[in-house]
This record gives C-alpha cells, structure tokens and sequence, in this order.
C-alpha cells in the first residue's frame, strides 16, 4: 500500500495495549483500559476494587453514576449519549455508559459509517459532508455522508436507518438497501483518550437525482465527489476525519483503485 494512504492506518493504530495502563473489569469482564492517574480517582469509589490484576467494579449498574461524578470534576465531557459496554462486539451488554466517558475508560465503542455511492455514465461518485464547525470532535472536517455511534439499545442497522434520516434525510426505505461491506477495528490513542472502535461499514447506492441535506445541523455541506478525487485527496492530505479514511481505503481496495 502506498505510503499515503498507510500513514492513515498507522495513524489509527498508534497504541500497544496494555503499555502503561490498567485492565478495567465490570465483574469478571474486561471491558477497558485506565490510565494510572485516572484509576486511582476511581479508587475512592466504594464500589471499585484496584488489585495488582486492574482494576474492578463489581456491578455495572452502578457505572452511570459513577461516570456522571467523575464528569462533574472535570475528567471529561458529558455527551448525553449512552453506549452499550461489552467486553467483546457479541457478548450481552455489562453496562451504560456516557459517550464521552468512552475514551477515558478505554471501553470498546461500534459504529456505522455509508459509503453513499452515484453510478453515473460519466463514472462513480461518493457523497462527501462537512462537519459542522461548532461539533465538539473533527470540526469542519470531511465525512461519509451517513456516519455515527451505535448509541444503547440500537443494532449497528437500526443505527444506519437513523442516522441515515436525522443527518442526511435518507429515507428508511432507501437507508435498508445498504449492504455491509466491512468491519474496521482500531486502537488509537487521540486527545480525548483511547479510542477502541469497531466500525460497521456500508455501501449504499443512491439515485442520481436525490440530493441530502442536514436535517439535524451536524453537517455544515454535502457534496458529490468523483471517486479519483476521493483518492486523491485521502493519499495527499489530512482533511477527512481520521477515521473515515479507513472506511474510504478499504473501498478504494475493493473496487481495486489501490
């Protein structure tokens, strides 16, 4: 693979786990990875145990309240979004937790990302979006044109379907012909914490003649894209959300344009 497009996959596999940090347990699950500094403010938790094996909490359902406090004091910011804590993508959900607890807890976290292909006569095209200058992560910067969290209770599919409709007005009906095409893991260590995600990847062919349009404000613009520019620009440059060029990279290898 072309350097410009590995330094992307390097980017987004920056950390070996466990270095320094502390396994984190919900029972007999490992769910996470703490940082020292931050294991130690769980430790004056009643219902956290620290051992010379990590750190444990004996009953998820005491996590939510828990994670409130520690946003209160400043250890990161309260989404209002709860995530489904598993110890591995099919195993039965171990507890809930605010989406910007995420990174700090080192907690597994999935997501949907679409690739919204045009089959024109003059070749494939890609819907791009632009994030919305005021989002708290990747402001402004470039986006497939249906991508987001699997918040709880949702499969990643229910999760495409709404998506699909609040940020790019994609009707249901239109947003179930979407086929998987992919699942993308990483570990990457960024400035909101450790990112341990899972992406659901999909492909989905919309008609020449339907336009998308920000129906909840998280997208600043779309726009249609020739596919050579789309690999142009994710091998030259930076401007695509980090992870959404993982997704662009395995379409480029699949319609073998790398």
């Amino acid at each position: 693979m072309e350097i410009g497009f590995l330094r992307h996959v390097q980017a987004c596999n920056n950390v070996e786990l466990p270095g320094d940090r502390l396994p984190f347990r919900i029972a007999a699950a490992q769910v996470g990875w703490l940082k020292p500094d931050f294991a130690a403010r769980l430790a004056t938790f009643p219902e956290i145990t620290i051992g010379t094996d990590g750190v444990t909490l004996a009953d998820g359902a005491a996590l939510p309240a828990i994670s409130r406090q520690l946003s209160d004091a400043g250890c990161y910011r309260w989404r209002r979004e709860e995530f489904d804590i598993r110890a591995d993508p099919g195993g039965p959900v171990l507890a809930r937790l605010d989406r910007g607890a995420l990174p700090t807890f080192g907690v597994l976290a999935m997501g949907v990302h679409v690739n919204g292909l045009v089959r024109r006569r003059d070749g494939l095209h890609v819907w791009i979006a632009r994030r919305a200058a005021n989002k708290q992560l990747d402001p402004s910067k470039l986006d497939h044109v249906v991508a987001g969290g699997v918040p709880a209770g949702l499969t990643p599919a229910e999760t495409l379907v709404k998506e699909a409709e609040e940020e790019a007005a994609i009707p249901a009906s239109l947003a179930r012909q979407a086929v998987e095409v992919a699942r993308i893991g990483y570990a990457t260590e960024r400035a909101e914490g450790l990112r341990r995600d899972l992406l659901y990847c999909y492909d989905l062919d919309l008609p020449e003649d339907f336009l998308p349009y920000a129906a909840d404000g998280e997208v600043e613009a779309f726009e249609l894209w020739p596919i050579d520019r789309v690999v142009q620009t994710v091998r030259d440059s930076d401007v695509f959300k980090f992870n959404v060029n993982l997704v662009l990279i395995d379409l480029f290898r699949r319609l073998r344009l790398i």
